[in-house]
């Protein structure tokens, strides 16, 4: 016993034929025109501006040794965006700082050390160096399973056109097919019919003359407004023009030709009223054949993508605006840090900055057994200059002086404004007769040049002390190592200013300028 398939009735079958098509040129657009946006790079771009505002904040709290702000940070982070499955900031020993979620359980590092659309690793950076990175899991950008794929916005949007258009479809070539007789002239009651199709419609004779222009095809041109019946469509110099072939190469005449559909057609038409912006539209072709399979001419349809490109160029300058929204944020965040980090009169680092940077230099200097000294500066006599002369003046001494400072410095130097007029300088990897050296050059710098940049009051004399201390009286901590350069700082001011002194334990030896 053999089951057969029930046979399908011709409306039906044009129903799906149409259907079909028009499915298939939804997703042909889409790929010449990306009509639906890709979800892979939108959530990669997303996740990406998520990752790197998560590392800014992480880098800066922990700058601070704020960790339990940060574990609520992650927290509140995880809470809010239902993408994310867990996070982390791990050191670059693999330590785990603080995290958020089951991130043993999902995350999986990449084997080539990259990220993922999943699995995103941003580094943390401390003073220019790599100090861990900020791990995120996201959740997989496509569906997992098959109730997820029937709720994906493009199957749900395919399904349901596919099954509103089958129910238009069949219901319009049902009534069409009562009247429409193609061995016969085409009554007003067909062409009223066809009228009522959005899509242009151009009916050809097999001699490619126009036989039916429906209402939507003469509104392409002001020149197709006229009578077309029994017209050569050659003649129409404004529709063939756009093709620049030869006549038998026209979409129609091959299609005539093979007795086969011709589709995916581009056609440019330029009106004169479009001011240089043409209307664009894609031409498909299906042969008209009797029952025989006689050829009796050829139904030519235009579809208007024009709106398509209109909003595929306005994409286009979106995302462009989005880039140079995301490059402002990026640099108002370079300034939040810079302003968090400096002194905004002088430039050099904050008390809060500097210490949160010397701490971990220092101990990782202690126990390497390397050498780090450090210099206590202040300025001579700087309440005279606020006296006599008013805080302006002062301001531009204490800018001139740290002028002074920082241009006689190593990068890796740290310069801290440490008081109102006190300056500290770390200097990793220097001895203490390189320290001595730095702070005789720094002294002899302010006396020569610090006057003259304050050009309000002519020949004014600028001079500052210095105490330097080294490691090797066995300071604990930078705390200890400043209070000892401070104390050297004390005995170049007892014995005259404007000279350098180095910490020696109990005493101080001084050097005269």
């Amino acid at each position: 016993m053999t089951l057969s398939l029930p046979s399908l009735n011709p409306i039906t079958r044009i129903a799906i034929g149409l259907v079909a098509l028009l499915l298939s040129l939804l997703m042909i657009v889409d790929m010449v025109f990306g009509l639906i946006p890709d979800r892979a790079d939108f959530a990669r771009e997303i996740r990406q501006q998520i990752s790197e505002g998560l590392a800014i904040q992480s880098a800066a709290l922990l700058q601070v040794g704020d960790i339990p702000t940060l574990q609520r940070t992650l927290g509140d982070v995880l809470t809010r965006n239902k993408e994310l499955r867990s996070l982390a900031v791990r050191r670059s020993g693999g330590e785990i700082v603080a995290h958020a979620g089951e991130h043993d359980r999902y995350w999986v590092p990449p084997e080539d050390g990259s990220s993922t659309v999943t699995q995103v690793r941003v580094p943390v950076l401390s003073e220019g160096k790599p100090w861990g990175e900020v791990e995120l899991v996201f959740r997989p950008v496509m569906p997992e399973s098959i109730l997820e794929w029937l709720a994906y916005p493009p199957v749900v949007a395919m399904l349901t056109i596919g099954a509103g258009g089958f129910l238009v479809f069949y219901l319009y070539m049902r009534r069409v097919l009562e009247y429409l007789d193609p061995s016969t002239a085409i009554p007003d009651r067909v062409r009223t019919a066809f009228d009522t199709l959005t899509e242009s419609v151009l009916i050809l004779d097999k001699q490619s003359r126009v036989v039916l222009a429906n209402r939507a095809f003469r509104a392409l041109h002001p020149q197709a407004q006229e009578d077309l019946t029994g017209k050569a469509v050659i003649e129409m110099e404004w529709l063939v023009g756009g093709f620049n072939v030869a006549p038998d190469d026209l979409p129609w005449s091959r299609a005539m030709a093979s007795r086969a559909s011709v589709g995916d057609e581009t056609l440019e038409i330029f009106r004169p009223d479009d001011e240089g912006q043409p209307l664009r539209t894609i031409v498909g072709c299906s042969p008209i054949l009797d029952g025989h399979g006689r050829l009796r001419g050829c139904l030519v349809s235009f579809s208007d993508v024009t709106m398509l490109h209109r909003i595929n160029d306005q994409l286009l300058v979106t995302l462009s605006d989005l880039e140079i929204s995301k490059d402002e944020i990026r640099r108002q965040n370079e300034e939040l840090q810079r302003l968090a980090t400096r002194d905004p009169m002088t430039g050099c680092l904050n008390r809060r900055a500097f210490f949160g940077s010397a701490d971990p230099l220092y101990a990782q200097l202690k126990d390497g057994g390397e050498e780090v000294c450090c210099i206590m500066s202040d300025i001579d006599h700087f309440k005279s200059f606020n006296d006599r002369y008013g805080h302006a003046v002062g301001d531009q001494v204490i800018k001139s002086v740290a002028k002074c400072l920082g241009s006689e410095l190593r990068e890796v130097d740290m310069l801290c404004r440490y008081g109102g007029e006190e300056f500290c300088i770390m200097l990793p990897g220097a001895t203490p007769e390189q320290a001595l050296d730095v702070a005789e050059r720094l002294r002899s710098s302010i006396e020569r040049n610090a006057g003259a940049a304050v050009r309000e009051i002519p020949d004014i004399r600028i001079t500052s002390s210095f105490g330097v201390a080294s490691i090797r009286l066995g300071a604990k901590d930078p705390a200890e190592l400043i209070d000892q350069a401070d104390n050297a700082l004390y005995q170049s001011k007892q014995n005259g200013r404007n000279r350098v002194s180095l910490w020696a334990g109990e005493r101080s030896v001084g050097a005269q300028h």
